[in-house]
């Protein structure tokens, strides 16, 4: 019987975990081990790109590649971990309970945007965390022009000025004269808790966003929160109604509710810890790779972050080093020192940082060019071409040069 490595989603972190593990074991030439990926659906899901419209069209298909290289896909959601059984539990694409058994279990079942308790957000309020929700959010767009024209048709509100919030919110401008027409009165409004825009990005990229928010008239209410949302807007903290028939949440975000079930340490965010090779601690046989992972990227204090720039080197890493203990070799330790950002922000262009502390190093149309680059090439799975595939899920490839 093979020995088996299971790899629970195809997110960044899951597909190039598959892909890592079956090149190590193809290095090899072994023929006894099983690489599986079990996922809901056989596609790679661009959820850096829910901002963007068309999400309809942000899914890559991965049942060839997987194929082309000897990924074994099984179709379904894994709901439970026995780690003394080493078994995992799904529903099956019929409904169906059924129960797999591993000898290395790879986590890679990525993170959700987490469950908020603020009144009429369940109810009223739009996301962009998965491809569903962002079709759903497109689909209520357009629908904006059927309605009366009023401010509140016209007004978008979206809650929370991190990364999310501000691609989400910075596009918003063109996708809405879009659908209303060039001269609708549009407003778009971007609730945040801190006192300064973009703070928690530095100060380099913090002036751009400013910038770009002018220019785009793109509005910002600072040093509030949004304390409830009803069908015709958002009450902030401060008292202040503003009336809005689209309330986009883009706040919390959590790794996914498995790694509860795994008895191990996790971070504030449910990450699990691991060690240097990406095996949670105090457990032999499972690593956690992505957002599930509570990972340092370097030697000096910095750790993973919930992005596809991470979950690429961590999948890479996680599937290489799952396989190289079945295979009895050499891991290979995950180091990421070099952090890049490149943010979104609509027609005025796109900011692109280098280092922890973003050193701003292109704006505007240059740094758009190199985001429309990330967004439609480097981010996407490689063709399915088993010599190109596995050469390019070798660990030490670093995502960014």
């Amino acid at each position: 019987m093979k020995q088996q490595i299971l790899i629970i989603g195809a997110g960044f972190g899951g597909m190039w975990s598959a892909l890592s593990a079956t090149r190590l074991v193809d290095l090899h030439g072994r023929d006894d081990v099983e690489v599986s990926v079990l996922a809901p659906q056989a596609e790679l899901r661009v959820r850096p790109r829910f901002y963007e419209p068309n999400a309809h069209q942000l899914a890559a298909p991965l049942s060839e590649l997987f194929e082309v290289v000897g990924v074994h896909f099984i179709k379904g959601a894994a709901e439970t971990i026995d780690v003394a059984q080493k078994t995992v539990g799904y529903t099956d694409a019929y409904g169906v309970k059924q129960v797999l058994h591993y000898d290395k279990l790879v986590l890679a079942a990525g993170s959700g945007l987490a469950q908020s308790d603020t009144p009429g957000v369940s109810q009223h309020a739009f996301d962009v965390d998965r491809i569903e929700a962002a079709i759903h959010l497109e689909t209520h767009l357009k629908a904006l022009k059927d309605l009366p024209e009023n401010q509140a048709r016209n007004t978008v509100v979206v809650a929370g000025g991190g990364f999310t919030g501000i691609e989400t919110a910075t596009e918003m401008p063109a996708r809405l004269r879009e659908i209303l027409g060039e001269q609708a009165d549009i407003k778009v409004v971007v609730v945040d808790r801190g006192q300064k825009i973009g703070a928690s990005m530095g100060e380099e990229i913090s002036k751009s966003i400013v910038e770009a928010s002018e220019e785009l008239g793109v509005e910002w209410r600072l040093g509030v929160s949004v304390q409830s949302i009803d069908a015709n807007g958002v009450t902030l903290s401060d008292g202040q109604h503003i009336d809005a028939k689209t309330v986009i949440w883009t706040t919390g975000v959590r790794a996914s509710s498995l790694t509860g079930q795994i008895p191990a340490e996790r971070d504030k965010q449910g990450r699990l810890h691991v060690d240097a090779h990406l095996k949670v601690i105090g457990q032999d046989d499972i690593f956690a790779t992505g957002d599930v992972a509570y990972a340092a990227t370097d030697d000096i204090g910095n750790y993973a972050l919930m992005t596809c720039q991470h979950a690429i080197s961590l999948g890479r890493h996680a599937g290489n080093n799952a396989a190289a203990q079945i295979l009895g070799v050499d891991s290979t330790p995950y180091s990421q020192p070099k952090y890049v950002t490149c943010l979104d922000l609509g027609a005025w262009g796109a900011v692109y940082t280098e280092g922890w502390d973003r050193q701003v190093k292109l704006v505007k149309q240059e740094g758009k060019a190199l985001k429309t680059q990330i967004n439609t090439q480097w981010i996407y799975p490689p063709a399915a071409d088993r010599v190109s595939a596995l050469a390019a899920a070798d660990p030490m490839i670093p995502v960014v040069a």
